[in-house]
């Protein structure tokens, strides 16, 4: 089947609109790793792709000011790739395994957090969002007692998206603190899109109010427990979730640029990412994406029952063709054959995509800007952001 102008439209609008926190083509990881877990070890002598270096470069032919890529075998070896610039104006090369803001990867933390809870007895994925927030949703027009936990994480609560008035207002918005409670406030300023299980259809603001099922339950902040039930867990050394008021990127790292689109690049590294929250206000280098993946679906994180509710999916439409979205973790097939599971991110100054193999090889790649800040024409951005996905699938299908 293929894709008519309208439906690329809809979707790059959701890029140009969305674009705070992967709203589409937020792509790639993979069913079950089987590989043996070994400490990451960079390989110098390893074989380098040249069709993903091609590919690299061609990113940043089509107007991209770096990209780079980390891409981990099965035994854990990780091979580096960089294009481009490091900043406009200069001829220096992106740090190889930079940091890069992963945006709505960090649903793929939240989601493990919630699962975990499940396995503890603390959360029910079928109780309704009342039961752990009770009042929260009183005086909007949702009842909180009719959308359950697992569709928040499902994305099928029919709840507004709260992200398009702040990426419409950044100017003003991108030093501002907001908390939790202010991003619900302004989703409901805006009316539901569907009733409870009716479809599916990607909401921020869903994970905004899972982030707050997880400290309500908890009585502590989710930036701890993403630190101590994730991070330390798995040796992410290289991944963080930054604390309130932090607007600064770790060292090293490439320039992020954003702009509106058709309009010249402004460097945009530094932000205050609170908005995101747990929908998107991680940090990470390639690398350390690619061990969080090969952790979570080696069965590092969660029991095998809560890793299965993770995988279990139901149609996407919304996004590509073959897509399905189970918790926090979306699933397509691969051009080579088998299935990649994964999720992708997306905010001003970067695009990250990222996905695993059922061998354990991982793969994820980051742009500095957005296909939407490179051109105005809405099938041209349409176009370059699926040529940024699919050179996931150089990587892991060569």
């Amino acid at each position: 089947m293929t894709d008519t102008t309208d439906t690329k439209r809809r979707r790059t609008r959701r890029i140009l609109i969305g674009s705070g926190i992967a709203v589409v083509l937020c792509t790639l990881l993979s069913a079950t790793v089987i590989a043996p877990w070994v400490d990451r070890q960079r390989a110098p002598e390893a074989p380098r792709s040249s069709e993903l270096q091609e590919t690299l470069d061609s990113l940043v032919d089509e107007g991209f000011p770096g990209a780079l890529a980390a891409v981990t075998s099965p035994t854990g070896e990780v091979t580096d790739y960089t294009a481009g610039v490091a900043e406009l104006g200069s001829d220096t090369a992106p740090p190889a395994d930079g940091y890069v803001r992963i945006g709505s990867n960090t649903k793929m933390f939240t989601a493990v957090i919630i699962l975990q809870l499940v396995d503890d007895g603390l959360v029910e994925l079928d109780e309704p969002v009342a039961s752990y927030l009770p009042g929260l949703l009183e005086g909007y027009d949702v009842d909180g007692t009719t959308i359950t936990v697992r569709q928040l994480l499902q994305h099928t609560s029919g709840l507004p998206n709260y992200t398009g008035p702040i990426v419409g207002e950044l100017d003003t918005t991108r030093y501002q603190y907001m908390s939790p409670r202010d991003l619900v406030d302004i989703a409901f300023t805006m009316p539901v899109s569907f009733a409870p299980g009716e479809k599916w259809e990607y909401s921020n603001t869903n994970y905004i109010l899972a982030g707050l099922i997880a400290e309500k339950v908890t009585g502590r902040p989710l930036v701890n427990q993403i630190t101590e039930r994730i991070i330390e867990p798995l040796h992410l050394t290289e991944t963080s979730f930054p604390e309130p008021g932090d607007t600064t990127m770790p060292e090293p790292h490439a320039v992020g640029y954003y702009s509106a689109p058709g309009e010249n690049a402004e460097d945009f590294t530094t932000l205050d990412p609170s908005w995101a929250w747990a929908a998107g206000q991680m940090i990470a280098t390639p690398s350390d994406l690619n061990r969080f993946m090969i952790g979570l679906l080696d069965g590092k994180l969660m029991s095998d029952d809560a890793l299965a509710e993770m995988q279990s999916t139901i149609p996407a439409p919304d996004l590509w063709e073959g897509a399905e979205y189970g918790l926090g973790l979306t699933s397509y097939p691969l051009s080579c054959g088998g299935v990649a599971w994964g999720h992708g991110g997306d905010i001003p100054g970067y695009e990250t995509r990222n996905a695993a193999t059922t061998d354990g090889r991982a793969a994820t790649i980051a742009v500095t800007n957005l296909p939407g800040s490179i051109t105005a024409d809405e099938d041209e951005a349409y176009r370059i952001a699926t040529d940024v996905s699919m050179s996931v699938d150089v990587a892991l299908c060569e």
